[in-house]
């Protein structure tokens, strides 16, 4: 191909046509561990190349995980997420689906006690894990601290953002039993709340820590 040739075809990956991202490339992408930054000051857990250390032309697995203090022992393909297991295999909806690429924190989990994205995670990676989804908050009839704050402080609006909420203040309140505002503030900036209800929602974590006392 000459320059001409050259030149044209950068160009076309640049801007002069548009350029799409396969799922596929995204989790491939997600898999290598290129994606490394955290967006709040808890520790999230990323993924590691889970793929790659399959045997060649392994397309799926048994995996065995503990969520909410149940085992589930699931066949799972490669590609699938965490999100998509725990939603569609073991029927735990509480985890919500929204932006579907790590950006909006819906569905926030705690794995190994750390907070994460589900929908960054793949299911194959989690073998041996124990995780924890917002069906796993309460005890029986009895409301998790966080759960009772957030109801009396109104920390929701729509409630499609509120379970993993919930779960990043647990996260965050777990590391810092009694974190200041500004804490709480940094703490839960890796989920987003499109109704802008996040005055009660700091609240509903600060009321969280109190009721802990």
């Amino acid at each position: 191909m000459g320059d001409e040739g050259k030149i044209l075809k950068e160009k076309k990956k640049m801007g002069d046509e548009p350029v799409t991202i396969s799922r596929r490339g995204f989790l491939k992408g997600v898999g290598t561990g290129t994606v490394g930054v955290a967006l709040t000051g808890i520790p999230f857990v990323l993924p590691t190349e889970a793929i790659g250390a399959l045997p060649a032309g392994v397309k799926e697995a048994m995996v065995q995980m503990q969520v909410n203090g149940s085992t589930y022992r699931v066949k799972v393909k490669s590609h699938w997420t965490l999100l998509d297991v725990l939603r569609r295999e073991i029927g735990l909806t509480g985890t919500k689906k929204a932006c579907n690429r790590s950006s909006c924190g819906a569905c926030t989990v705690i794995v190994e006690g750390k907070s994460a994205y589900a929908c960054s995670l793949l299911a194959i990676e989690m073998e041996g894990k124990k995780i924890l989804t917002v069906e796993g908050l309460a005890a029986g009839d009895s409301l998790h601290t966080v759960q009772q704050a957030f109801s009396e402080y109104g920390g929701y609006q729509c409630g499609y953002c509120t379970s993993g909420q919930m779960i990043s203040a647990k996260a965050l309140l777990d590391k810092n039993p009694k974190p200041t505002r500004e804490e709480v503030r940094q703490g839960m900036a890796g989920n987003i709340c499109r109704c802008g209800a996040y005055p009660k929602i700091v609240e509903s974590v600060l009321g969280a820590a109190a009721i802990a006392k």
